[in-house]
């Protein structure tokens, strides 16, 4: 076959069938193993030392060649700042989604083209299919394990250039394949949680580079039950580390107790007056939003999608897709709206649509809306 194809070997399993299945269909493999973290790098939480040890032991196993290149100033500059100052704004961004598209298919994409690659692959759970001359994003046979939520930004020119391996196959199939074939690493537990957080208390995390700004927890109704520790450490439908449990009124009847004694939720960020806005019980009308408005729409065809038509989306990773429809579209600005409504649409989060398993790209939430 001779096609050269570099791919994206990180020491985790995914990646690895990925690069043996290519060498076992003639192509012509190389691995590059990328290094996008460097701060705290010698901390408990990093796994790239034992990462990058796993991936040339892959790569020796497969019998492949394997480079490692250092993205870190440009995962720095590209995703890591964009990271920061959504989360300063109050917001809750997805810096995977923009790793994908500013670093895996752009930074390692240029550098494999240098390498003489005609392709790049990666690990992700997706597929691509030509129509017409024009790429498609498809959803991945396994539908617990898809990532095409994560892969909507990328363009036509990158999804030209894009192979997923794994995109018609089971989890459990690929951990076989990597057990049958003497991978080190076929029972490797996935690695979890943004990228360069890893398994480490988040908020302790972000203390080190954001300010904390004390403030009032409130209801909607204006009653103080609480103090925040500031307002970019929390994100909406938050649950745990609120640090207040149900609160009974005093004199409450029996009947009101179970409601006095519900979870309280994150509901709403006032940003002017630093306060976070809080309520009770998982389905409280503050948590529910009926339609949306988005920014930085992206569409992977190029085109937008029709207006009116039904598609189902996802305003986060692993929901169930909800059938809706774009009622607006206004440059990168579109409004989506629900059959049903949906739990804490949360601002800087992306919004990605799909027309059956084609997915169609998606964007930035700016905002939920309960009509």
């Amino acid at each position: 076959m001779n096609k050269r194809v570099v791919v994206g070997l990180s020491g985790g399993v995914d990646s690895s069938v990925t690069a043996l299945l290519l060498k076992q269909q003639g192509y012509d493999v190389i691995g590059l193993f990328m290094k996008n973290w460097e701060d705290d790098d010698n901390s408990e939480y990093c796994s790239s030392r034992q990462d990058l040890l796993d991936a040339v032991s892959i790569a020796d196993t497969i019998d492949i060649p394997i480079e490692a290149v250092n993205f870190a100033k440009e995962y720095k500059d590209r995703v890591f700042s964009s990271f920061l100052s959504e989360y300063q704004a109050g917001r809750t961004p997805n810096p995977d989604i923009l790793c994908n598209a500013e670093i895996k298919f752009k930074a390692f994409l240029d550098h494999a083209m240098r390498l003489g690659a005609d392709c790049i692959a990666t690990g992700h759970y997706a597929q691509v299919r030509e129509v017409n001359g024009l790429f498609q994003l498809l959803k991945a046979t396994d539908s617990s394990k898809d990532q095409s939520y994560f892969l909507h930004r990328l363009d036509q020119a990158q999804l030209s250039k894009a192979m997923f391996p794994l995109g018609k196959l089971l989890k459990s199939e690929v951990r076989t394949i990597a057990e049958q074939h003497g991978l080190c690493n076929f029972a490797k537990k996935d690695s979890t949680g943004i990228c360069f957080i890893g398994e480490r208390p988040f908020r302790e995390f972000l203390s080190g580079y954001l300010p904390t700004q004390p403030g009032e927890m409130r209801t909607p109704e204006g009653k103080v039950v609480g103090k925040h520790i500031g307002l970019s450490f929390y994100t909406l439908g938050q649950r745990q580390g609120l640090g207040i449990g149900g609160i009974k009124e005093q004199g409450a009847g029996k009947a009101d107790a179970s409601v006095q004694h519900e979870p309280w939720f994150v509901a709403a960020k006032d940003m002017e007056n630093n306060r976070l806005i809080v309520v009770q019980g998982h389905d409280h009308p503050a948590l529910l939003s009926h339609s949306l408005s988005a920014l930085d729409a992206h569409w992977i065809s190029g085109s937008a999608p029709e207006l009116n038509h039904p598609y189902v989306a996802k305003t986060r990773y692993r929901q169930a897709d909800a059938p809706c429809r774009i009622t607006a579209l206004s440059g990168d600005q579109c409004s989506v709206s629900f059959e049903q409504p949906q739990w804490a649409v949360t601002p800087g989060q992306s919004v990605v649509l799909y027309d059956g398993e084609v997915c169609l790209g998606g964007a930035i939430i700016e905002a939920g809306r309960k009509t």
